[in-house]
């Protein structure tokens, strides 16, 4: 009798433990992160218009994405509990940033850090990622949002995340804004060179596209490309170049048309005699 309880019970157990697929129900995996469907998202939001959201500050004060309309607008949305990438990337805008505020003048732009994991990134929890970074600069906010507001904001800009057994899977993705809240570039990587954001930015600034109707539109032209980046020291300066090319190539020009003008004078004599 005791083997036949033994029995019984081992059967009982193992239908306790057989898993729903035996019963013709196979598990569902969560679906793979699809890295490329991601970046064409990414690229094609380009030119997308950002809502005018709701976020918290550090200070759990009510912020507005358009109170950030009137200067190009640098957007990282990170999670705090991220071991390594966001703190890498957050790291990698904090380097462009300080050449950007060199290069283009400070409090020409804005950066937001958004926590998209609504649950856990709390202005608290803002704070104390900014303070770990050693980041506080005044044109720099570290804002909080619910999960409507975070996912509107991510499908305007294209940016995909998904959770995952570490945490979160997705794009390491810096967007640009442009003044008027347009998805203006994207940016890659979690260790970028400083260039890949500054060039973009210097567009913004500086006004590749605006007309020289001004002397501040010709001023900002002459910025935008004569502020160079030099690798060697890892920081933009103004390249003189561009006028010195113009000075020599004005004194030829100067110096063929005076030969030009002096050579028609001594000429009109022999003409007048002639």
């Amino acid at each position: 009798m005791s083997d036949i309880r033994l029995t019984g019970l081992i059967a009982i157990l193992l239908l306790v433990a057989v898993p729903a697929w035996a019963h013709g129900e196979a598990p569902k995996a969560a679906p793979a992160f699809d890295r490329d469907a991601a970046f064409k998202a990414s690229r094609a939001a380009i030119g997308n218009i950002t809502g005018n959201y709701k976020f918290r500050d550090r200070a759990g004060q009510t912020v507005k994405l358009a109170a950030f309309r009137g200067k190009p607008l640098i957007i990282s949305l990170i999670y705090t509990s991220c071991p390594h990438f966001c703190p890498m990337i957050t790291q990698a805008v904090a380097k462009a940033a300080e050449i950007a505020n060199d290069a283009l003048g400070k409090g020409s732009f804005n950066i937001v850090s958004i926590g998209f994991d609504t649950a856990a990134d709390t202005p608290a929890r803002m704070a104390s990622f900014a303070r770990t970074q050693g980041l506080d600069a005044a044109n720099w906010e570290f804002l909080s949002a619910d999960r409507k507001s975070v996912d509107a904001l991510a499908r305007d800009l294209g940016f995909a995340f998904a959770a995952s057994p570490n945490g979160y899977d997705h794009l390491a993705q810096t967007t640009i804004i442009d003044a008027d809240g347009k998805v203006f570039n994207q940016v890659y990587g979690t260790q970028f060179e400083s260039p890949f954001l500054v060039e973009p930015m210097k567009d913004l600034v500086f006004g590749r596209a605006s007309q020289m109707t001004s002397l501040d539109g010709l001023i900002n032209r002459v910025r935008l490309f004569c502020t160079v980046y030099d690798p060697a020291t890892g920081r933009y300066g103004f390249d003189y170049s561009l006028f010195i090319v113009i000075g020599v190539g004005s004194l030829c020009l100067f110096g063929v048309g005076f030969v030009v003008v002096r050579a028609w004078l001594h000429s009109r004599p022999a003409i007048r005699q002639a």
